[in-house]
C-alpha cells in the first residue's frame, strides 16, 4: 500500500522530527564540551603546500578550510569528509594533522586495514619526513620490540603523528597529548573501536573520512548530528574510467585484452568474488583463479593477495605489483580501498553480480589513477536477477559516486549504506528516505524552530518517539 495518506505523511513527518531533534540535541551536546582550540598558525600546512607537485583542487581548498576552521574552535570538531575514489582526501587529512602539530598536539590517523594504514604512512612519510617530522607506525602485526617501541614514543610525545590499524586503540597505547583523531573509511568501524580511540586523548577533534559517498537523504538524516564537508571534484589529469559488461563465457576475449595491456607495460588487476561470505570458499576460488592465470599467462609473473596472508605478506606482495615486478594481480575484494597504483589500467571483476553498487564502485577505482586510458571489465553469469541486472546497469552507466549511492539508497534501503553506523541509531519504521526527502526537510525545520521556542516540546516529542534512546547516539 502506497503511504501516501495525510495519516502516513504525518506518522513519517513524527518519526522524521524525533530523529532530527535526537540528531540535534546530540549536536548541540558536543558544543558545550571543551576541546583544545587549534588556531591556524600556516607554518608546516603552508610548508607542505608550497612543497606538493600538484595545486590543490578548489573543493580540496574548501574543505580544509572548513576543518581548519572548526580546530580552531575551542569545542570538539566531529566532521564527515566525504569524497569519491580518487578524489584527494588524504592530503587534506595531512594538512589538519599539521594544523594540530603546529600547536603542540599529537595525531591519531586509524585505518581498518594494514593495506590501507601502511599506504597513508609511506605517504604521510613522503610529505611530513621533509618538515622534520617522524610518524610512527603501529599494527598488530608489528614485532613485539618494534611495537613496545613505537607505544613509547607515542607516550613520551616524541612523535607527534602515530598512524596504523585499531592497535591504536588497545589499552596499552597512551598518547602524551593527543588533540585530532583521523578515521579514514569510518563506517568499517564499529562505534566501540571509534570511542575507544577518541578516549585516548581528554576531548581529542575527530575527523572521519570515506569514500563511500552518502546521498544527501543520508547525510541529512543518519548524519545529521555530524558536520558533513565533501570534495566534489576530482584532480585534473584524471581520464575517466571506461565500464565494460561481458558474460563470462567470453573469457578467453577478456584473457587477451589483459595480454594485450601487460605486453604494452600496463599493470592488471583481477578481483575474485565473495562467496556466500564464505572465506574458505573465496580462498579456494582465488587460489584456482591464480592456478588457471599462471597457466594462462607463462610469459608474465602474476601475484595473489587475499585476506588470509599475514599482513606482512600482503604488503610485500602489494609493494612488488607497485614497483611493477608483477603484471597481473589476483586478489580478493581485500584491495576495495586505498590501493594506489597509478600504471595498473585494467580490472576484471569476476561474478560482478554478486557485488553491491558500494563495493564495485570502490574496486572500480582502483585503475584511472595515472594517465592512461583505464578499463573495468565486469564478468557476470547468467541468468541475472533482477536486482542484479539494476545493479549492474547503474555501475555501467554511471561513474559519479554520489549518484550511485542515491540509486542504491533507492534499489535496497539505507541499511547496508550505513554499515557500523547503525549501532545505536534508530531505524526508520514508517519514513523512506528514497522517496520522502520532502518531508524529511519540513521536520529538519521544524526541529530548530521547536528546539528554539518550545524546548520543552521537543522533549515531550522525543520521550514520545525514542524513548530515551537518543542517548546512546555514537560517536
Amino acid at each position: 500500500e502506497a503511504r501516501n495518506h495525510h495519516a502516513w505523511r504525518r506518522i513519517k513527518f513524527d518519526e522524521l522530527l524525533a530523529q532530527q531533534l535526537s540528531m540535534r540535541i546530540h549536536h548541540r551536546e558536543r558544543n558545550l564540551r571543551i576541546a583544545p582550540a587549534l588556531a591556524a598558525k600556516n607554518m608546516l600546512t603552508k610548508k607542505l603546500i608550497k612543497a606538493l607537485p600538484f595545486s590543490l583542487t578548489k573543493a580540496q581548498q574548501k574543505v580544509f578550510a572548513e576543518i581548519s576552521h572548526d580546530l580552531a574552535q575551542a569545542h570538539p570538531m566531529q566532521r564527515l569528509l566525504l569524497g569519491d575514489v580518487g578524489s584527494g582526501k588524504t592530503i587534506v587529512a595531512a594538512l589538519a594533522a599539521l594544523q594540530a602539530i603546529e600547536n603542540g598536539y599529537q595525531v591519531a590517523f586509524m585505518a581498518p586495514t594494514e593495506i590501507l594504514a601502511e599506504q597513508h604512512f609511506i605517504k604521510l612519510n613522503e610529505w611530513l619526513i621533509p618538515l622534520g617530522l617522524e610518524p610512527v607506525w603501529l599494527s598488530g602485526s608489528l614485532k613485539k620490540k618494534d611495537k613496545t617501541a613505537a607505544i613509547e614514543r607515542i607516550a613520551q610525545g616524541t612523535t607527534q603523528i602515530a598512524i596504523g590499524t585499531h592497535a591504536l586503540f588497545q589499552s596499552s597505547v597512551e598518547f602524551n597529548k593527543l588533540g585530532l583523531v583521523i578515521v579514514d573509511e569510518q563506517h568499517k568501524f564499529g562505534v566501540q573501536q571509534r570511542l575507544a580511540l577518541k578516549n585516548k586523548g581528554a576531548e581529542p577533534h575527530q575527523l572521519m573520512m570515506s569514500a563511500t559517498p552518502i546521498p544527501r537523504t543520508l547525510a541529512m538524516s543518519y548524519y545529521a548530528d555530524l558536520d558533513v564537508s565533501v570534495i566534489d571534484e576530482l584532480p585534473p589529469g584524471r581520464t575517466p574510467i571506461v565500464t565494460k559488461l561481458v558474460s563470462d563465457t567470453r573469457r578467453d576475449e577478456v584473457c587477451e585484452r589483459i595480454r594485450a595491456a601487460c605486453a604494452h607495460g600496463q599493470q592488471a588487476y583481477w578481483v575474485c568474488p565473495l562467496i556466500d561470505e564464505s572465506e574458505i570458499l573465496q580462498l579456494q576460488n582465488a587460489l584456482e583463479t591464480f592456478q588457471l592465470l599462471t597457466e594462462t599467462f607463462p610469459e608474465f609473473r602474476v601475484g595473489l593477495v587475499h585476506g588470509k596472508l599475514s599482513s606482512a605478506e600482503k604488503v610485500a606482495t602489494m609493494a612488488a605489483f607497485k614497483a611493477n615486478q608483477l603484471q597481473l594481480l589476483v586478489a580478493t575484494t581485500v584491495i576495495e580501498v586505498g590501493v594506489d597504483v597509478p600504471n595498473a589500467s585494467l580490472m576484471v571483476i569476476e561474478h560482478a553480480e554478486r557485488m553491491g553498487l558500494a563495493q564495485l564502485h570502490q574496486l572500480r577505482g582502483r585503475v584511472g589513477r595515472g594517465t592512461t586510458q583505464s578499463t573495468c571489465i565486469l564478468l557476470f553469469q547468467q541468468p541475472l536477477s533482477e536486482l542484479a541486472r539494476a545493479r549492474l546497469k547503474v555501475i555501467f552507466e554511471n561513474t559519479d559516486g554520489f549518484e550511485i549511492a542515491q540509486q542504491d539508497l533507492q534499489l535496497r534501503g539505507p541499511g547496508e549504506l550505513l554499515g557500523a553506523r547503525q549501532s545505536g541509531v534508530a531505524m526508520l519504521r514508517f519514513a523512506d528516505l528514497a522517496t520522502d526527502e520532502n518531508i524529511l526537510e519540513q521536520a529538519r525545520v521544524a526541529a530548530d524552530e521547536l528546539l528554539r521556542d518550545y524546548p520543552d516540546a521537543a522533549q515531550a516529542h522525543l520521550r514520545r518517539w525514542m524513548a530515551n534512546k537518543h542517548d546512546f547516539l555514537h560517536v
